[in-house]
């Protein structure tokens, strides 16, 4: 997959932390509470180290074999999160190369990284991704399975759930995501009482509607395209659901 390079990430990494500040602002909080996460899935190494002397340490994949590859290739000091869906068999994988997995949506897939990361001798930060729309090509929980699972989720030796992340449909407008990401904060409030623990993480919001996300609660927002440029072969609905 080929990129435009000449796209400028200075330029491009200051728009989006001036737009977070401004939506930050709107809605009385500081910048510092978002985290950006860059999405840097099917970008070589050299683009990741030309974002990381800017600055990000925050970056994001969703392929365990592509991770691999480029992760031992990148500066060291970075933090990578896997925001993709992961697959039982990859869970070692993902235990190894990654500090958090955005990605839960099942209890057997939590299990696994439990076992997997008590035979690292780690505990696996996650988020439990939620399917809010019910949309077929997505994975993702349902809103009353995730309650449903949550307690014995959360007592898995080798678990600990930091929030919530969700993808909602893609749309042109970004005000169309605004009920989703209320919705997602809504049952992040519910698991909190189940829970009776605090979850510090949203994970919602990308390139098209991070400063609605922002708005609503997001602690994280995932960007790739407005951070690195459109993909040169991808349609406009492709290059927004892979952000």
């Amino acid at each position: 997959m080929t990129y435009d390079c000449t796209v400028s990430l200075p330029e491009n990494l200051d728009s989006i932390q001036q737009r977070i500040r401004s939506a930050c602002g709107r809605s009385d909080r500081e910048p510092n509470s978002v985290t950006l996460l860059a999405v840097s899935k099917s970008h070589p190494p050299e683009t990741v180290s030309a974002a990381a002397s800017l600055g990000l340490i925050f970056f994001g994949e969703n392929k365990i074999q592509e991770a691999k590859a480029k992760i031992p290739l990148c500066p060291g000091r970075l933090r990578w999160h896997f925001i993709g869906h992961l697959q039982s068999n990859k869970c070692r994988d993902a235990v190894e190369l990654f500090e958090m997995i955005q990605s839960v949506d099942s209890l057997s897939l939590a299990r696994e990284i439990s076992k997997r990361s008590e035979q690292a001798a780690k505990t696996m930060p996650v988020l439990l991704e939620v399917n809010l729309a019910g949309e077929a090509s997505k994975f993702g929980y349902k809103p009353e399975q995730l309650l449903a699972e949550l307690k014995e989720i959360n007592s898995l030796p080798r678990i600990e759930i930091h929030g919530l992340m969700t993808v909602p449909p893609w749309s042109l407008e970004p005000e169309k995501s605004r009920v989703h990401f209320q919705r997602l904060r809504e049952l992040k409030k519910q698991a909190e009482q189940m829970l009776a623990a605090p979850l510090p993480h949203l994970s919602m919001g990308m390139s098209g509607d991070f400063e609605i996300a922002i708005e609503e609660g997001a602690t994280i927002v995932r960007i790739g395209t407005a951070l690195f440029g459109p993909r040169a072969k991808a349609g406009a609905k492709q290059a927004a659901d892979l952000d």
